[in-house]
């Protein structure tokens, strides 16, 4: 990054308030510190995590980042969690919904489990929706130049072997985003949506069971390209992107190294 462009950055997010929910590791974790770095007056990181979102609160500075605990697939968490943030800091100006879940099982549309279906929904789907509405809701009254940006994943666009339930929460996502771009495009709020490719963070480790760099093996495979590993760093900077540029809406962003979709076995 060159010292204009950090400038122009810097600029872009001073005396802004951020939520991030999911904010107490991996993507979100990430994504606080960059803003913070990149001059925002208060990032406000949601999670279900308290002691380590406590600890990346504090970690960043208090007078810069606070806690709040919010499961997200609750309506009257996520209203509260917006509100207080509002009445706390007198604004909103960014959203990034992050939080989300893998599916505890991997399943192909023969053996879909419902209940585990629905609740990967609640939280992947429903959440994102209420994030965005409360978050817009919040931003139509408030400044000007506010942006939502959406978790999603480079399985959003396309087909899978396995996973059927993430892969059609994280479709669902996608469309989210290009609805309410174009709904809230009126009040100068822009969506959009940042697509990883597979990296190693606290859930897809435990999920997994691997140790770190086993993880990134894994998914070494599953993109084009070679080199250094994908990290939550490059999905943080490519949220920043989305943040700052005032001209880019309704976009799902892939931050993937060109992804290979696997024949068999698991995307998360």
């Amino acid at each position: 990054m060159t010292g204009s462009s950090s400038a122009v950055r810097n600029r872009s997010l001073q005396g802004k308030v951020a939520i991030i929910t999911g904010g107490a590791s991996g993507i979100g974790e990430a994504t606080a510190r960059l803003f913070a770095e990149h001059g925002t007056r208060m990032v406000v990181i949601a999670d279900i995590q308290d002691e380590l979102g406590h600890q990346v609160a504090t970690s960043i500075g208090i007078d810069k980042c606070n806690y709040i605990r919010c499961d997200v697939a609750d309506e009257e968490q996520v209203k509260a969690m917006v509100e207080s943030t509002v009445q706390k800091h007198g604004q909103l100006d960014i959203m990034f919904s992050n939080a989300g879940i893998l599916s505890p099982s991997e399943q192909t549309v023969l053996e879909l489990d419902f209940p585990q279906f629905d609740r990967l929904f609640a939280v992947n789907v429903r959440g994102m929706a209420l994030c965005v509405k409360h978050a817009a809701r919040a931003m139509v009254e408030g400044s000007v130049k506010r942006s939502i940006v959406c978790t999603g994943s480079v399985v959003g666009s396309r087909g899978v072997s396995m996973s059927s339930d993430y892969c059609m929460s994280k479709h669902a996502i996608v469309g989210l985003v290009r609805s309410a771009s174009v709904q809230l495009g009126v009040h100068g709020i822009r969506v959009n949506c940042v697509s990883p490719n597979g990296i190693a963070t606290p859930l897809t480790i435990q999920a997994l069971g691997r140790s770190a760099e086993e993880v990134e093996k894994v998914y070494e495979k599953l993109r084009r390209l070679k080199g250094d590993a994908l990290k939550v760093k490059h999905v943080a900077d490519a949220v920043l992107f989305l943040v700052c540029n005032e001209f880019v809406t309704g976009h799902d962003l892939a931050v993937d190294g060109g992804f290979v979709s696997p024949i068999h076995g698991s995307m998360l």
